[in-house]
């Protein structure tokens, strides 16, 4: 911005002053964005002290590399100008609309669908109002604060210590153990457990019913 700025006050310091007009920086900021998208959702960043000669011909503009288009005067000696954009992509996000406490299920009435600014969403964002109904929340989440998707767990099913079933199936044939769990888990997820019989420590995925599935 500093060589732009530079190289623009050695070009005026060349016309006569008396004589001269400058082009408006909300035109220049209104060139930019039109090659971008049309300008929808993005900032052009034009520094408002900017002086340029006016132009009778009217400007252009062209994305030159990504965040950055040129901005053209067509006159004769017409000047060029390579602005910063910043193009604001968005996307749907659940927002918590009060506090939940570490272990409290969340319900659709605990959040809001909201547009943000992807660019300032930290991580992976939940969009979807069915991967957050009836999950636990990991943690303490703040009123405000996005949902994201390391934030919350699918409840509870197995505790650590309780007894459950191994349960190991290949093709028609199935295997059925008792077993201790290592710790706590939710549908689908993994966790460890300790055949009651061998006492040697295996990992399945649990199951809806509670059961742990193990092996194929």
């Amino acid at each position: 911005m500093f060589r732009t700025a530079f190289l623009a006050a050695l070009f005026l310091l060349a016309l006569p002053a008396a004589a001269m007009e400058f082009e408006p920086v909300a035109s220049i900021r209104a060139a930019a964005l039109a090659a971008v998208a049309g300008g929808a959702d993005a900032e052009a960043q034009v520094d408002p002290a900017l002086r340029l000669p006016r132009c009778a011909s009217g400007l252009s503009g062209e994305a030159a590399s990504a965040g950055t288009v040129e901005v053209r005067c067509g006159d004769a000696s017409g000047w060029r100008l390579f602005v910063p954009v910043r193009v604001r992509r968005s996307q749907d996000v659940l927002v918590l609309t009060r506090s939940v406490g570490a272990g409290e299920v969340v319900t659709e009435r605990d959040f809001v669908v909201e547009r943000r600014d992807a660019a300032r969403i930290v991580g992976a964002a939940l969009a979807d109002p069915s991967a957050a109904i009836g999950r636990s929340a990991r943690r303490t989440l703040a009123a405000g604060s996005v949902i994201g998707s390391n934030d919350l767990v699918a409840p509870r099913l197995v505790r650590r210590g309780d007894q459950v079933v191994l349960v190991s199936r290949d093709g028609p044939i199935e295997i059925r153990m008792q077993g201790k769990a290592l710790g706590d888990a939710g549908i689908d997820d993994r966790v460890a457990v300790e055949n009651s019989s061998s006492r040697r420590v295996v990992q399945g995925r649990v199951s809806p019913s509670g059961e742990i599935m193990v092996g194929r």
